[in-house]
């Protein structure tokens, strides 16, 4: 005979399978437990502002990082100053605090150590491009140069500033260490004797400004002392001609035997 399958019948596990169920239920609430419990927490509501688009949580934010503030110097350091002649050049084209401009357009020293003569002057010449003192100033130094009998590839030439200024702020320079660079300069130059000319240098290098066209000091430094002519500037010269003869008059008796 042929057996007919009837709804009921299919349903017979099913409902064999729900009355177990429900037995297992009816025992845990007569021994006492009628909740479901986790071991880890589960959130159900998560805060609006914490939600995505679609109801999830947001992944967590990192932690904002602490930013330590980065002193800037504002003074040359004289213990971080290079400790020899041509890693003092190259520091001398980058140091940003030797001037208020930046490296572009500065103007290298020139010369060797150990020259019988150093000549530093306040700055650069407006006409400078490729080297030191290339216009009427440099044209005057040559002059004197020659009087004194030498040249200038024979001297170690210098600016106690590393760009041309027509207003050059010195109270500034002094305050950002120039003059402790400047002492470095010359001692690490090494010359016989020393020139300056520009009554703003010498403060620079612990001096009073010259009231005369020329006046003899001496340069102190790290130990050595170097005899030291100081003069007016070149652009001063070049308006007072008469001042030269000041100088003149410095170095011959600076020179004599």
């Amino acid at each position: 005979m042929r057996q007919v399958k009837t709804h009921a019948m299919d349903q017979a596990p099913n409902r064999q399978f729900l009355d177990d169920i429900t037995a297992a239920l009816d025992w845990w609430r007569g021994a006492g437990v009628d909740h479901d419990y986790l071991d880890e927490p589960r959130e159900w509501i998560v805060p609006e502002e914490e939600q995505d688009e679609n109801g999830d949580r947001l992944p967590p934010r990192r932690a904002p990082v602490a930013v330590q503030d980065v002193v800037v110097p504002t003074r040359i350091d004289p213990a971080l100053l290079p400790a020899d002649l041509p890693a003092f050049r190259d520091w001398w084209l980058s140091e940003t605090l030797l001037d208020d401009g930046g490296p572009a357009g500065r103007l290298m020293p020139e010369g060797e150590a150990g020259a019988r003569l150093m000549i530093v002057v306040e700055t650069p010449e407006a006409e400078d491009r490729d080297r030191l003192l290339s216009g009427p100033q440099g044209r005057l130094l040559d002059a004197m140069l020659a009087a004194f009998g030498t040249r200038r590839e024979d001297i170690y030439l210098a600016s106690a500033l590393p760009r041309p200024d027509p207003v050059p702020n010195w109270r500034a320079a002094a305050e950002r260490g120039v003059g402790e660079a400047l002492a470095r300069h010359v001692a690490l130059a090494a010359p016989e004797r020393l020139i300056v000319l520009g009554g703003n240098v010498l403060p620079l290098i612990g001096h009073e400004s010259p009231q005369r066209a020329a006046v003899l000091r001496q340069f102190q430094h790290e130990g050595g002392t170097i005899p030291l002519l100081a003069g007016w500037g070149l652009a001063a010269l070049l308006q007072n001609p008469r001042a030269k003869a000041s100088i003149w008059r410095a170095w011959l008796e600076w020179t004599r035997p």
